[in-house]
């Protein structure tokens, strides 16, 4: 798959929003103090309403990769059932990896992690990139371990709770090949999990 699977702009101006899909350092605009992302999914829409006081940094990346179209497409990788809903790595191989070292440190823990509420996921500190999750129930044993979060499901949560949770806690699975999503991405997904829900579109609306 190469950055031609993108499939959304087209034109001169398509290929630009593609190249800036594979360089991180381009995408560090500075988001609003709060504003508002809709995301359209196979489920339906919810929007986001982002505080950028909560976690100033986080809501800064999420901001363009919302912007920036970097969340079309994706799937809802990680659903389990009463904890959390997870999403973020691109479905095209080459953005993916463009990320993947794209880290930003982290903000201080000023939110709880509750019901409807969305945070970066990490894998230690100072590791966030692009994933993130939205909060099923309150998960407020998340906050001692750094997991800040920067928004909050406002419309949709409705949405949210229908997504598709039979694949569950994705990585033990026996039938799951993590190196061959990160090698083939939404190609490998769909084939493999095709009840997968993913996101249509994901724009920023206020």
């Amino acid at each position: 798959m190469g950055l031609a699977a993108l499939g959304t702009p087209s034109g001169a101006a398509g290929q630009a929003d593609k190249a800036k899909l594979v360089t991180p350092a381009a995408l560090t605009e500075a988001a609003p103090a709060t504003f508002k992302a809709s995301f359209v999914t196979s489920q339906g829409t919810f929007v986001v309403t982002v505080h950028k006081d909560w976690a100033p940094k986080g809501a800064d990346r999420f901001y363009n990769l919302v912007k920036s179209g970097y969340f079309d497409e994706i799937r809802f990788f990680r659903v389990i059932p009463n904890f959390m809903a997870q999403f973020g790595i691109h479905g095209t191989p080459a953005v993916s990896a463009a990320w993947t070292s794209a880290r930003i440190t982290d903000d201080p823990v000023k939110q709880s992690n509750k019901r409807g509420f969305v945070t970066f996921a990490t894998a230690g500190p100072n590791t966030r990139t692009t994933q993130l999750f939205v909060n099923f129930g309150d998960n407020v044993g998340l906050d001692k371990q750094g997991f800040a979060p920067f928004g909050e499901v406002t419309t949709g949560m409705d949405v949210v709770d229908k997504l598709y949770s039979g694949y569950a806690e994705i990585y033990q699975r026996k039938d799951f090949e993590l190196p061959r999503f990160m090698s083939e991405g939404n190609a490998y997904l769909t084939k493999a999990f095709p009840r997968m829900d993913f996101i249509k579109t994901a724009t920023i609306t206020q």
